[in-house]
């Protein structure tokens, strides 16, 4: 009864912890976006930046555009609201800000492993990598 009773235990914690979400708060900085299979590496001396703030708010700029609106978080998965972004078209940076943008939508999987996170689209096929700064 003792061993069933430990092992009901380590299940709950396990599961607890498996629903704990990565601590995604703070500032990023764009490394690589688009295919899963090959990213293409951020385009250079453009000073890209995300941020992912407590209150459940993202912003930031990956070329010449600002963006910004609402993500919720629940384990690996994060839940991106509407987004609004400014509309200027800036020839060198955009292709990186459509393909950044475009994994910023609906529901997307989150890797984190030590300073860098990789948001992957929910079909697998996109991802954007960002270090944090």
């Amino acid at each position: 009864m003792k061993k069933i009773f430990l092992l009901v235990i380590a299940l709950f914690v396990l599961a607890a912890c498996s629903n704990a979400s990565a601590n995604v708060t703070g500032d990023w900085k764009l490394v690589s976006y688009g295919s899963a299979a090959n990213p293409t590496t951020a385009v250079a001396d453009v000073d890209t930046s995300i941020n992912f703030d407590a209150k459940g708010q993202v912003n930031g700029n990956v070329g010449c555009n600002g963006f910004g609106g609402s993500y919720e978080m629940k384990g690996d998965t994060v839940t991106f609201g509407a987004m609004v972004s400014t509309m200027m078209f800036c020839e060198a940076t955009s292709d990186q800000e459509q393909g950044v943008l475009s994994v910023l939508v609906n529901t997307a999987n989150l890797k984190m492993n030590g300073n860098t996170l990789t948001i992957t689209s929910a079909d697998g096929a996109s991802v954007v990598n960002l270090a944090r700064k």
